[in-house]
């Protein structure tokens, strides 16, 4: 259980609330104008952008959440059980269009600095407080998210925090409602109610612990058995994605228990995962683990690390931003005790000064990994020219149609069209065919290049419109165009 200090802070005043305000309106202007580059540059993608616009669009018409970009006829929530994206919806009806989806998802980043300013002011102090919520906002994990658009962990985000903060407060059914909202996130964070059980044993909380654990349970079986195989289609595929554990739940239980040095030796077994344990913990030098809070985690980061994709392992998709406030909370957790009893009351500004500095040096020159920098040093403001040709392409779809296109064209058309990536949504239905020579693949969970895209194309009786200077395609047949699309959405 975390120690409080020995002198409770005083009330916020106003003038630290309006420096906090500042420090968000600042995270904001970033975080919004790196957005828009992205879009208008065409760098936002049908995956993930295209299919939660799709999504979030059909509920905002109080329709099934249909997405073309998954295939024809195909319900989102048969790919992972997420309802709360509908809330969202109401956004929709202000301004019907995917950026949309990315203020929102801004929104949810930025206010997550106000659970973690409360709890570091309370063993920092103001300033200690106010820089740390700096750091996070500034921190690779955000700057990930915002790179890569729209996702509906965002949601998961500022709930960690303020699951942390309650815990710090002993406000547990606080705890508890905060964390039973996260079964509605994503089917997976049913293992994360265990985890938060788990804690709240450390707590003494031996009731709320096992209704929690319980509820994950029974949460993540019922999503999982019942309710996602209801929506998926037949040929579906499955989720299983652990085979170096084994081929089911069960097995890789067994494993686990009966090979744990093998188990641990999978989390390292590959560059990228040493390379993501080390961005996650070595800046915070490793004190997370130290605090119980690291346990809350900890389901996150070992799935992703015991999946078979690679791309999970990764450090710069959207996955680690819930992680991001929960590991800063417990640095500062333990930093609080170091500071007690060493007397070394520095670190209260001088650690989280450090690690804001650390990300502002990292996001002026480390781009790979701290993307925001590209609108701060102004290395993205300028449109390229294949942007403007996909730019060209695009206006040349007509509304109402069916249409595929390449990956970073979908989030352009999803407004107007009943559009999915090549090669997707079947052989009968698209009139029209955007595909990007520039890339190697077009995008999807089995993408076809774009030479595959253009052979195919050409069985299915497309002729070139036009064959841009900047390899930007646009195709089209003349075959009637189908109800599905025409009916798909309220065309003007």
């Amino acid at each position: 259980m975390p120690d409080a200090p020995a002198d409770a802070p005083a009330p916020v005043s106003r003038a630290h609330k309006l420096q906090l305000a500042a420090v968000m309106a600042a995270a904001t202007v970033l975080y919004v104008a790196h957005s828009l580059l992205r879009y208008r540059n065409f760098e936002a993608k049908g995956y993930d952008l295209g299919i939660f616009d799709q999504a979030v669009r059909q509920y905002a018409l109080f329709k099934a959440p249909i997405v073309p970009v998954k295939g024809v006829d195909f319900n989102l929530l048969g790919d992972h059980f997420h309802p709360i994206i509908a809330l969202f919806a109401p956004l929709y009806w202000i301004w019907p269009d995917p950026r949309m989806l990315n203020f929102g998802m801004i929104a949810l980043l930025v206010v997550t600095a106000i659970p973690v300013y409360l709890f570091s002011r309370r063993y920092l102090g103001h300033r200690g407080g106010l820089l740390t919520a700096a750091a996070l906002l500034l921190w690779w994990p955000f700057q990930a998210m915002v790179n890569w658009d729209f996702h509906e962990v965002a949601f998961a985000v500022p709930l960690m925090a303020w699951i942390v903060f309650a815990f710090d407060r002993s406000r547990y059914w606080l705890v508890v409602g905060l964390s039973a909202v996260l079964l509605l996130v994503r089917e997976d964070m049913g293992v994360t109610l265990i985890a938060v059980g788990i804690v709240l044993a450390f707590h003494r909380q031996w009731g709320k612990a096992v209704l929690l654990a319980a509820a994950g349970v029974a949460g993540y079986l019922v999503v999982t058995s019942v309710v996602v195989p209801h929506f998926a289609p037949p040929e579906a595929m499955s989720y299983w994605q652990y085979t170096a554990l084994g081929p089911t739940a069960g097995a890789a239980i067994a494993f686990i228990l009966s090979h744990p040095l093998r188990s641990i030796a999978l989390l390292f077994d590959h560059q990228l995962k040493v390379l993501l344990w080390l961005m996650t913990f070595v800046p915070l030098a490793l004190l997370p683990f130290l605090s119980p809070y690291v346990i809350l985690v900890a389901p996150s980061l070992l799935s992703r690390l015991f999946n078979d994709r690679l791309n999970t392992w990764a450090p710069v998709y959207q996955y680690d931003a819930m992680l991001a406030p929960v590991l800063i909370m417990a640095s500062v957790h333990v930093l609080s005790k170091i500071i007690a009893r060493t007397g070394k009351v520095r670190l209260r500004v001088g650690a989280p000064a450090y690690l804001l500095v650390l990300a502002l040096v990292c996001t002026l020159f480390i781009h790979a990994v701290f993307p925001l920098g590209r609108t701060l040093t102004g290395r993205n403001w300028v449109m390229p020219e294949t942007a403007k040709a996909q730019a060209r392409a695009v206006a040349m779809i007509p509304n109402g149609v069916c249409v595929e296109a390449a990956d970073t064209a979908v989030p352009h058309l999803v407004q107007r069209t009943y559009v999915g990536l090549n090669g997707d949504i079947g052989d009968d239905l698209s009139s029209w065919m955007i595909i990007d020579f520039n890339v190697d693949e077009l995008g999807g969970w089995d993408p076809l290049s774009p030479q595959e895209a253009l052979e195919r194309g050409k069985k299915l009786g497309f002729k070139v419109v036009s064959k841009d200077d900047h390899g930007i395609w646009v195709l089209h047949r003349d075959i009637p165009i189908s109800p599905v699309c025409s009916n798909y959405l309220p065309y003007d």
